[in-house]
């Protein structure tokens, strides 16, 4: 919570400074941050460890039906999610990784490099040391990472009201306690069920299509009339029948 109110802070302050000068957010440096401070400016023809940072936190906005790797490589997908992101939050949309894109990105995420509306607690009800799934505790707890940051994209695209996680991470005996799916992608810590709250059900299903989520599952399919259920499988697979999804 004093990581959220510092940041809140800041933004306040940057955006008085802005508004002195009749423009937002024009600052020509981006302050350090408590969970990953960029160094350089990043565009097309980028790599390294930076970029993949970058990448996470634009999992969200790789556009409708697609999915943006993390794989250090700032290519063309790369720039449009990021075009999006800045559009998205009311940036010059040029593509390009500065302080202006760089000061937003620590705005919305606290110091454990979770969004501020989203937690590790959120995404794990289950088993708080990420241990007893289909993959290692790292990549669980890495995969949660970047689900969370799909799901703040997606609650800024609703109109930044909450979202109400009901289910993420699952260790195999969770799993089975829940009468999961065997091959439930809960195992990989990648999925998350969402429940009704400020949007239906549909709603989030319909929205989750523009927002790297490679699985949607919601009303209409079996299990599911109770929750909408995202993840990022590897191929495509959306079905909630009552929505048109």
């Amino acid at each position: 919570m004093f990581g959220r109110a510092v940041r809140l802070l800041l933004s306040i302050v940057m955006l008085m400074a802005g508004m002195v000068v009749g423009t937002v957010a024009t600052a020509g440096t981006a302050h350090a941050d408590g969970c990953y401070t960029w160094t350089r400016t990043l565009s097309q023809g980028a790599s390294g460890a930076d970029v993949s940072q970058l990448q996470v936190r634009l999992s969200g906005y790789p556009g409708y039906g697609s999915v943006l790797a993390v794989d250090g490589s700032f290519g063309p997908a790369t720039a449009a999610a990021l075009k999006r992101f800045q559009s998205a939050y009311g940036l010059a949309a040029d593509g390009v990784a500065g302080p202006n894109t760089y000061n937003k990105l620590y705005a919305l995420q606290d110091d454990d490099c979770t969004p501020i509306h989203f937690s590790y607690a959120e995404l794990n009800q289950c088993n708080s040391t990420w241990s007893g799934g289909a993959v290692s505790a790292a990549t669980a707890k890495s995969n949660a990472l970047r689900t969370m940051w799909k799901l703040e994209a997606l609650r800024h695209a609703l109109g930044d009201q909450p979202i109400r996680v009901t289910s993420g991470f699952r260790s195999y005996a969770c799993n089975d306690a829940v009468g999961g799916a065997s091959g439930s992608r809960h195992l990989y810590g990648d999925a998350a069920d969402l429940g009704a709250g400020p949007h239906s059900l549909c709603t989030l299903a319909k929205q989750a299509r523009n927002h790297g989520f490679n699985g949607i599952l919601g009303p209409g399919y079996p299990g599911h009339n109770d929750h909408t259920h995202v993840d990022h499988r590897a191929g495509r697979y959306w079905s909630a029948p009552t929505c048109g999804v």
